[in-house]
């Protein structure tokens, strides 16, 4: 594995196949880290032709952890349920920056975005 600085953090990532083939960037859900992609299905897709990558969201498994920001789950569940605004150290849209901040780090200009869970939601920002 590799690890990139993107998006003011860094990536913890891992890029299997020909760089020359079509690039499929996978991007995981809440918690999850790259390994959770079975090796199996990476593999698959490698054979079928694509170039994959894969890595660690911000706060999980080895890309930076966001320790200092604090915050308190239950606080701001409730006051997002009253409609109230709620201030967090990073949102979704910056999830899907990293993301594309990776890509530009190896170099690739296009790629094809899957997600699983919540990286469903970051894949469609």
């Amino acid at each position: 594995m590799a690890r990139a600085k993107a998006n003011g953090i860094e990536i913890e990532y891992e890029t299997i196949g020909n760089k020359s083939d079509p690039a499929l960037l996978l991007v995981m859900g809440l918690g999850a880290q790259l390994t959770a992609w079975p090796d199996e299905l990476v593999d698959a897709l490698v054979d079928r032709g694509f170039f994959v990558v894969r890595y660690d969201n911000r706060d999980v498994g080895l890309s930076t952890k966001l320790d200092d920001v604090g915050g308190d789950f239950l606080t701001a569940f409730a006051a997002l349920t009253a409609g109230e605004e709620v201030e967090v150290a990073y949102k979704v849209a910056d999830m899907a920056a990293d993301g594309m901040g990776l890509l530009d780090h190896l170099g690739i200009e296009r790629a094809h975005i899957v997600g699983a869970s919540m990286g469903g939601m970051i894949v469609q920002q």
